[in-house]
């Protein structure tokens, strides 16, 4: 016979009520119940836990050892059973997500703000990192989920589309650009180019566009950060590519920005998780909020 819960349960009852009535009718059992109970955990531990007559019940020296522990015991099992519960729910966890940093440092905090406004129970963590690292994490499950730009993201990832991000040219006033309504790539191959560095899905974006009018550019200068690409446009070293989901950026003073026209310059931003691999209910609920969410930021990055 193995020990389960209702028998550490029954002790404990009896230890604080001191009789049997009254210990099943706090456990919402019947008394010839608990008296099964008792003798099983006896016969179970090889003791006598309860010295009992008609009239009477009280602890053994075992029976009073042991009841402490026991009562400790139920306590924490039942705070696990509680708390896998309220885990179970959603309402309580952790979420772990990776981003780009476009997307990170705009319109997600706000996403995030929204969230733990309704969800105050669950903790988020956002790492802001390059598109391919965003891949890795998910798949050694480092995130839960991850926000980006995939066209690659091969079997072992599953996506849910977001919203699509078109490309705009960002250049300093009195730039020749700024007298044009309808910028085109073909406009941009004498200016000083402001890159970001290989490793950014922006930089492969803009490659494969200029690929596309056969123009293979080389960068005035590269970066890491959008910020500092946004800094240098300020400083007049040239002009520079950002993603509509990162207009904010844009609007700092001292620069102007612009859609280009060009179908190669959109890309589809999307939430990604392991294939294969459910998600906690915490972070299912935030999928939710961030789908939800997604629905009114589409207008607002593709009507630009």
């Amino acid at each position: 016979m193995n020990l389960n819960l209702r028998h550490l349960e029954a002790l404990v009852a009896i230890a604080r009520t001191g009789n049997f009535t009254r210990a099943a009718r706090a456990l919402h059992i019947s008394q010839p119940t608990l008296t099964v109970q008792i003798r099983q955990l006896e016969e179970t531990l090889g003791v006598r836990l309860l010295d009992r007559n008609t009239r009477s019940v009280r602890l053994t020296q075992i029976g009073s050892e042991l009841t402490p522990v026991m009562q400790r015991l139920v306590r924490e099992i039942e705070a696990v059973v509680m708390n896998a519960r309220e885990l179970s729910t959603g309402d309580h966890g952790l979420v772990s997500i990776a981003a780009l940093p476009s997307i990170s440092s705009t319109m997600l905090p706000r996403i995030i703000a929204g969230f733990r406004a309704q969800s105050p129970g669950v903790g988020v963590t956002l790492k802001d990192v390059v598109s391919q690292r965003i891949l890795t994490m998910v798949k050694d499950e480092e995130v839960d989920l991850g926000i980006g730009s995939f066209p690659d993201a091969g079997p072992e990832i599953q996506t849910i589309p977001l919203f699509t991000d078109r490309m705009r040219i960002v250049f300093p006033p009195g730039s020749p650009l700024e007298g044009k309504r309808n910028i085109t790539l073909k406009h941009l191959t004498d200016l000083p180019l402001i890159l970001m560095d290989r490793q950014s899905s922006v930089r492969t974006l803009i490659d494969r566009a200029f690929e596309s009018i056969s123009h293979f550019p080389v960068p005035a200068y590269e970066v890491t950060y959008m910020s500092t690409a946004v800094g240098m446009v300020k400083a007049g070293l040239g002009v520079t590519f950002l993603p509509s989901s990162a207009l904010e950026v844009s609007e700092l003073s001292g620069v102007r920005s612009r859609v280009l026209n060009h179908p190669a310059l959109t890309r589809k931003i999307v939430v990604a998780q392991k294939a294969g691999r459910s998600l906690s209910p915490a972070a299912g609920t935030f999928l939710k909020a961030l789908i939800g969410a997604s629905r009114g930021l589409t207008a607002r990055v593709t009507d630009e």
